[in-house]
């Protein structure tokens, strides 16, 4: 089945260069706008994606397809059949169960280091705009296992597919600052609202809102945190590089240097599987603030 963000590619553009002129018109001194290097540093992150991702997504077929194969469910089947009511509820539930596991795979990507090592990459650029949404990981195989309760219930992978692909293209939108919030919406759907605090280095801004198209499950694990104030964009130790090589693959090799010159065998794994940011220093520190 084509790629949806393949097919995409000239809507991005023309977006893009719409989002870039409306800066130029109506500037705002709230706003950063776009950068040259910055935004061509995106696009060639996401190009690379599409090749990458091109190549992987041979294995993660066979996988899920061997998956889908297993389950002792078959709603592909039923989202296959005549359209009706059975069908519709099908596919409904298809998008909400794609949107669950998309928010696990992104809230991990978060909170434990060797993934947040793949998914920096999209969090590195200090400008927000619809160019960002473009600066995407060069490792998907660490979203591979996420998944595996879609086809446990007997979805077909070109489904799957179909549903994921329009998550992505749908998450494209919401990188912008020039949409305030949406009034109802801000409810159930994610916003650029939203979506501007998940990428906020502010303190109460960190690791929050990781929903795709839905932010209901940011409400229900209690991961939701309302935009307040000005986001500050980026990392919260910035790197100053735009070379795509070195965004793609910069904690990867950061782990590598702390595993090298860890003390011990359980520090080499929790610099690799522990938070971003864990230190022996920083273990020593909260064990010594813990109650006796």
């Amino acid at each position: 089945m084509p790629d949806l963000t393949v097919i995409a590619i000239p809507m991005f553009i023309g977006l893009m260069t719409l989002e870039a002129v409306s800066f130029r018109l109506f500037p705002d001194e709230d706003e950063r706008g776009y950068a040259l290097k910055d935004s061509a540093t995106s696009i060639t992150m996401g190009l690379g994606s599409l090749v990458i991702g091109a190549v992987w997504g041979l294995v993660a077929l066979a996988f899920y397809s061997w998956i889908s194969a297993l389950s002792p469910l078959d709603l592909g089947a039923v989202a296959g059949g005549s359209f009706g009511w059975t069908v519709a509820l099908a596919w409904v539930l298809l998008v909400v169960m794609d949107d669950l596991c998309y928010y696990w795979f992104h809230r991990v990507h978060h909170e434990s280091r060797l993934f947040w090592a793949a998914h920096v990459t999209h969090h590195s650029s200090q400008y927000y705009n619809l160019s960002t949404a473009l600066r995407q990981s060069w490792t998907p195989m660490t979203g591979l296992l996420f998944y595996v309760p879609v086809f446990l219930l007997g979805f077909a992978p070109w489904q799957w597919a179909l549903v994921h692909g329009a998550n992505l293209l749908y998450q494209f939108w919401i990188h912008t600052e020039r949409i305030d919030r949406l009034g109802p919406l801000e409810w159930v759907l994610n916003t650029p609202s939203h979506h501007r605090v998940h990428h906020g280095t502010n303190p109460q801004y960190l690791d929050k809102n990781y929903g795709g198209i839905l932010i209901v499950f940011d409400r229900m694990f209690g991961t939701f945190e309302p935009e307040r104030e000005p986001v500050v964009y980026g990392l919260t130790k910035n790197i100053s590089s735009y070379n795509p090589v070195y965004v793609a693959w910069h904690e990867f090799a950061a782990i590598a240097r702390d595993v090298r010159h860890a003390p011990g065998w359980g520090a080499r794994w929790k610099y690799v599987l522990a938070h971003p940011g864990w230190s022996p220093q920083e273990a020593a520190v909260a064990s010594a603030a813990r109650p006796a």
